[in-house]
Protein backbone atom coordinates (compact mmCIF):
# COMPACT_ATOMS: atom_id res chain seq x y z
CA UNK A 1 0.00 0.00 0.00
CA UNK A 2 2.77 2.43 0.90
CA UNK A 3 4.57 1.67 -2.37
CA UNK A 4 1.51 2.65 -4.39
CA UNK A 5 1.32 5.99 -2.59
CA UNK A 6 5.05 6.54 -3.08
CA UNK A 7 4.83 5.73 -6.80
CA UNK A 8 1.92 8.11 -7.25
CA UNK A 9 3.79 10.90 -5.45
CA UNK A 10 6.97 10.27 -7.43
CA UNK A 11 5.04 10.49 -10.70
CA UNK A 12 3.45 13.78 -9.69
CA UNK A 13 6.86 15.17 -8.69
CA UNK A 14 8.35 14.20 -12.05
CA UNK A 15 5.45 15.83 -13.88
CA UNK A 16 5.90 19.03 -11.87
CA UNK A 17 9.64 19.17 -12.50
CA UNK A 18 9.39 18.52 -16.25
CA UNK A 19 6.95 21.27 -17.23
CA UNK A 20 8.15 24.12 -19.43
CA UNK A 21 6.78 26.87 -17.22
CA UNK A 22 7.55 27.94 -13.68
CA UNK A 23 4.92 26.49 -11.34
CA UNK A 24 6.67 26.75 -7.96
CA UNK A 25 7.72 30.19 -6.78
CA UNK A 26 8.09 33.55 -8.50
CA UNK A 27 9.08 33.83 -12.18
CA UNK A 28 12.37 35.54 -11.36
CA UNK A 29 15.47 34.79 -9.32
CA UNK A 30 14.92 35.70 -5.66
CA UNK A 31 17.60 37.48 -3.65
CA UNK A 32 18.15 34.33 -1.60
CA UNK A 33 18.64 32.18 -4.70
CA UNK A 34 20.98 34.80 -6.15
CA UNK A 35 23.07 34.79 -2.96
CA UNK A 36 23.21 30.99 -2.97
CA UNK A 37 24.21 30.77 -6.65
CA UNK A 38 26.88 33.47 -6.33
CA UNK A 39 28.25 31.92 -3.14
CA UNK A 40 28.40 28.41 -4.59
CA UNK A 41 30.04 29.61 -7.81
CA UNK A 42 32.53 31.82 -5.91
CA UNK A 43 33.53 28.79 -3.82
CA UNK A 44 34.05 26.75 -6.99
CA UNK A 45 36.24 29.49 -8.48
CA UNK A 46 38.22 29.83 -5.23
CA UNK A 47 38.86 26.06 -5.27
CA UNK A 48 40.30 26.22 -8.80
CA UNK A 49 37.33 25.76 -11.15
CA UNK A 50 37.78 27.37 -14.58
CA UNK A 51 36.31 30.84 -15.03
CA UNK A 52 33.64 31.00 -17.75
CA UNK A 53 34.21 34.66 -18.65
CA UNK A 54 37.26 36.54 -19.88
CA UNK A 55 39.41 37.62 -16.94
CA UNK A 56 39.50 41.40 -16.70
CA UNK A 57 40.23 43.76 -13.83
CA UNK A 58 38.16 41.61 -11.47
CA UNK A 59 40.14 39.97 -8.70
CA UNK A 60 37.63 38.50 -6.23
CA UNK A 61 35.90 35.14 -6.83
CA UNK A 62 32.63 36.82 -5.82
CA UNK A 63 33.10 39.45 -8.54
CA UNK A 64 33.75 36.72 -11.12
CA UNK A 65 30.66 34.80 -9.95
CA UNK A 66 28.46 37.92 -10.16
CA UNK A 67 29.74 38.71 -13.66
CA UNK A 68 29.06 35.12 -14.79
CA UNK A 69 25.55 35.28 -13.35
CA UNK A 70 24.82 38.61 -15.05
CA UNK A 71 26.02 37.25 -18.40
CA UNK A 72 23.72 34.23 -18.05
CA UNK A 73 26.32 31.59 -18.87
CA UNK A 74 26.12 29.52 -15.69
CA UNK A 75 24.77 26.03 -16.42
CA UNK A 76 22.88 25.70 -13.13
CA UNK A 77 19.41 24.62 -12.11
CA UNK A 78 17.47 25.92 -9.12
CA UNK A 79 15.33 23.38 -7.22
CA UNK A 80 12.29 25.04 -5.68
CA UNK A 81 10.54 22.95 -3.04
CA UNK A 82 7.14 23.37 -1.39
CA UNK A 83 6.37 22.22 2.17
CA UNK A 84 4.27 19.31 0.86
CA UNK A 85 7.35 17.86 -0.86
CA UNK A 86 6.61 18.85 -4.44
CA UNK A 87 9.41 20.55 -6.25
CA UNK A 88 10.37 21.97 -9.61
CA UNK A 89 13.81 22.18 -11.18
CA UNK A 90 14.06 25.55 -12.94
CA UNK A 91 17.01 26.32 -15.24
CA UNK A 92 18.82 29.49 -14.23
CA UNK A 93 18.38 30.91 -17.74
CA UNK A 94 14.58 30.90 -17.35
CA UNK A 95 14.83 32.97 -14.18
CA UNK A 96 17.26 35.48 -15.69
CA UNK A 97 15.05 36.09 -18.76
CA UNK A 98 12.29 37.51 -16.58
CA UNK A 99 14.46 40.24 -15.05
Amino acid sequence: MAWAVCLRECRSLKETSSTNKIVVGPPKLTRFEKARVVGARALQIAMGAPILIEPSTLSSPIDFALKELESGILPMTIRRTLPDGTFQDVPLKWLLQEE
